[in-house]
């Protein structure tokens, strides 16, 4: 990863700290976990030690107050370890840089803490049962009642749900579309929310998916994130974030699949030669190499490009996120097939990765939805 890309002091380091972790605390474990559906909430504030809690959070309110290009870094190199705990770490961190970015200061003091510990760990809602590529299109409510809000409404699909403490929640305040969405932090201790059963699911089985219900859940008006009204944007630009994260975590569990391929096929043999000597298959690991180090500059590209704050940055963190959870899902599955019927074997842990990284090309918008946000930014100036 480093030899084709140019990284600072500072970043290699990160990256080597983060890689010993992952290796060690997050790789011996990942099958059993994923097998047993075991969330780790210990490992996951280990990761948090390291100031991996509050990844983008500023440094006087706890976090690590690192950049985007950073953080594409730290979620590249967790997910060479398991994919799901890294997944669930770029959701936690979009929630913790949602809370600094706009929240008030009293918001902040209260929550961010815990946030950049994980002793305290965040969910997003968004998606609903009928509303799910369409946000603005969500039906959830929070009704003003004076000084309080009553929310009421089924979110869908939310990682962490039931385990987690906070939960940033899009509720309609107005009237339809987006102008009318409000931003506000629920906790799972408030009366009136519960939580669906546990989803049986293809992959990403290390965190908990369930659905959160939200009846008549009465919270204070200081809960709400941003005024009234901004809760699309809000929404929007925390995803610009968590698609670079979730193109991150597709890329190392890829880059995990490829180097234990390039294990495998050295160390099995047929008629009489190393299948790694064999032309055809080294062509193969070719093109998946290559293909990650396209995939890899362009998030690379986008992440600075937010960093910047580029008007282009919405397009290209689109175009990072379906590139590379493309492209990260289709190293995998090649992978799987050059090890033959032992990739179809979980103690391997190849078919893991792959079943992990399938989610990646529809969680925090599908690929289809970043193929409109991409080609609206191309034609926007003929209209």
């Amino acid at each position: 990863m480093t030899a084709m890309t140019t990284f600072t002091e500072d970043q290699l380091a990160l990256a080597e700290v983060t890689l010993d972790f992952a290796q060690e605390q997050l790789a011996p474990h990942a099958v059993a976990w994923d097998q047993d559906k075991h969330f780790p909430v210990d490992v996951i504030r280990r990761a948090a030690a390291l100031g991996l809690g509050g990844v983008y959070v500023r440094e006087e309110h706890g976090g690590s107050g690192l950049t985007r290009a950073d953080g594409v870094l730290v979620f590249e190199t967790l997910a060479t370890g398991c994919p799901s705990i890294a997944g669930y770490l770029s959701i936690h961190n979009m929630v913790a840089w949602m809370i600094d970015r706009y929240g008030d200061p009293a918001q902040r003091a209260r929550w961010l803490p815990g946030l950049c510990s994980a002793e305290t760990l965040g969910s997003y809602c968004l998606t609903e049962p009928g509303a799910g590529s369409d946000a603005a299109a969500l039906r959830t409510r929070a009704e003003r009642d004076g000084d309080h809000y009553v929310l009421t409404g089924v979110k869908q699909f939310i990682s962490g749900a039931g385990a987690s403490d906070l939960y940033i929640v899009l509720a309609r305040t107005g009237g339809g579309g987006p102008g009318g969405i409000s931003a506000f932090v629920v906790e799972r201790a408030d009366p009136g929310v519960s939580f669906g059963a546990n989803e049986r699911k293809m992959g990403w089985n290390a965190q908990p998916t369930r659905q959160v219900v939200l009846d008549g859940v009465r919270i204070p008006a200081d809960r709400r994130l941003g005024a009234e009204g901004d809760g699309f944007r809000i929404a929007m630009h925390g995803l610009n974030g968590g698609r670079l994260g979730i193109a991150a975590c597709s890329l190392g569990g890829a880059q995990s699949a490829l180097d234990r391929s390039l294990t495998h096929l050295a160390d099995r043999e047929a008629f009489g030669a190393r299948l790694l000597d064999a032309q055809a298959l080294q062509f193969r690991l070719a093109d998946m190499a290559t293909e990650l180090t396209a995939a890899r500059a362009l998030v690379r590209q986008a992440a600075e490009a937010l960093d910047r704050g580029d008007p282009g940055a919405v397009q290209l963190c689109a175009m990072a996120k379906r590139f590379a959870t493309d492209t990260g899902f289709s190293v995998a599955d090649r992978a799987l097939q050059l090890h033959g019927g032992y990739g179809y074997l979980s103690e391997y842990g190849i078919e893991k990765i792959v079943r992990d990284l399938r989610v990646h090309r529809i969680l925090e918008g599908t690929n289809e939805i970043m193929n409109v946000i991409v080609a609206r930014g191309l034609t926007e100036s003929l209209r």
